[in-house]
This record gives structure tokens, C-alpha cells and sequence, in this order.
């Protein structure tokens, strides 16, 4: 799959902005015990406690996202789905993942696994103000989708653009450009992405087995 040098950027620009701030509450809270010193240990310990989880959580999550690790053929999807659950712990959206989902036949395709877990991390980007996602199978056991309910659960024509492929490389954005990636990792593994408008505060995504089209 190549990658325009465009693209590269501005995933390097969002990834940054996904970590800065659990990474500079961890500076904060250093900082804190250096300047008051004892009365605030316990506080400034908790802080950066919760915030290095947080950052960890999320590396663990773009590793597997982003990089080589989501491609490998030996993934687990038990793995998956407590990497997907400890990614949105503590945030303000759920996630129903159920022990059995995805099916088998999605499950050991090259790639599903990692192209699932960029359709989470699109699902909270949608859901400006917390809400539910829950994954749920297509009938056939073909494939699977992630219901997102919440208010404004919805693509605007930017995102929708980037989500089908037809925005222009330039025309991209760092708001727009995990609904572009998410799309080009489906189409690379050989998978058919789309979505579902149900209502104003529903959207689904829905990645099935079908040869994505060319």
C-alpha cells in the first residue's frame, strides 16, 4: 500500500495530538512535586499514575493500528478486544464487544483485526460527546459492524468524503485523515468498508469479507 508523504504527515499530527496531553499531564504532575513538594505527593502521584496509563493505552493501540504488529497473520482477537476495551477505559464512550465476535472467517483474514481497530478509534472520533459502540455480526457471518449511538454520531461531508476515497490528498485534514486511512487499510487487506446513516445519532460501519472494489 503506498502512502502519499501528505498522508504520513498528517497521521504524525494526529497521533501527537492523541498523546500530548496524557504526556504532558505526566510532566505536570512532576513538575507539581517539584515545586510544592510533600503536601501534594499523593495527588501528583495519582496524576501521573492515571495519565501513563492513559498514554500507554493508547500506544498499545496504535502499535497494533498503525503499525507492522496489526498485520501479522497470528493475531488474537482476544488480545484485540482487550486492547480495544482498555483503549476507551476511563473515556466517555463504551464499547460492547462480545467474546464471540468477530466470526471466525473475519477473525483469520489478514489485516480485519487491524482494520477493526481503526474503525474503533474512527467510532470515538465521531462521538464528539461520549456515546455507545458496540460490535455486533452481519448476517452469514460474512462480516461485522460497530453500531455508534450518541449524539451527533454521524460523518460530515469532509469525513464521508475521506472515509470513500474520493477527498483529494491536499484536501485532507488532521480531523479527516482516520476516516482516509481506515478506508486505505480496508481496501489493502482486501475488504469491503462502508457505513449507514440510520438516524441523526446513529451511524454504523460495516466491514464485510466481499472483494473491496478496485
Amino acid at each position: 500500500m503506498q502512502i502519499d508523504i501528505h498522508v504520513l504527515e498528517l497521521l504524525s499530527s494526529k497521533l501527537c495530538h492523541d498523546l500530548v496531553s496524557p504526556v504532558s499531564a505526566i510532566n505536570n504532575g512532576v513538575e507539581l512535586i517539584e515545586d510544592i513538594g510533600g503536601s501534594v505527593v499523593e495527588e501528583a502521584m495519582k496524576l501521573i499514575g492515571d495519565s501513563a496509563g492513559h498514554a500507554a493505552r493508547r500506544l498499545r493501540l496504535f502499535r497494533m493500528a498503525y503499525g507492522r504488529a496489526g498485520s501479522e497473520e497470528n493475531l488474537g482477537m482476544r488480545d484485540v478486544r482487550q486492547i480495544a476495551e482498555q483503549y476507551l477505559a476511563g473515556g466517555k464512550s463504551t464499547l460492547a464487544w462480545p467474546e464471540n465476535q468477530p466470526p471466525e472467517a473475519m477473525a483469520s483474514h489478514k489485516g480485519a483485526l487491524k482494520v477493526m481497530l481503526n474503525m474503533l478509534i474512527m467510532a470515538e472520533e465521531v462521538l464528539p460527546y461520549g456515546g455507545a459502540i458496540t460490535l455486533s455480526p452481519l448476517s452469514g457471518a460474512t462480516g461485522c459492524r460497530f453500531e455508534i449511538a450518541g449524539r451527533s454520531a454521524q460523518l460530515n461531508e469532509t469525513l464521508r468524503a475521506a472515509f470513500e476515497g474520493t477527498a483529494p490528498i491536499e484536501d485532507l485534514t488532521p480531523r479527516s485523515i482516520q476516516s482516509y486511512i481506515t478506508g486505505k487499510f480496508a481496501a489493502h487487506f482486501g475488504l469491503t468498508l462502508a457505513h449507514e446513516q440510520l438516524m441523526p445519532d446513529r451511524l454504523d460501519l460495516i466491514l464485510s469479507l466481499a472483494a473491496a472494489a478496485s
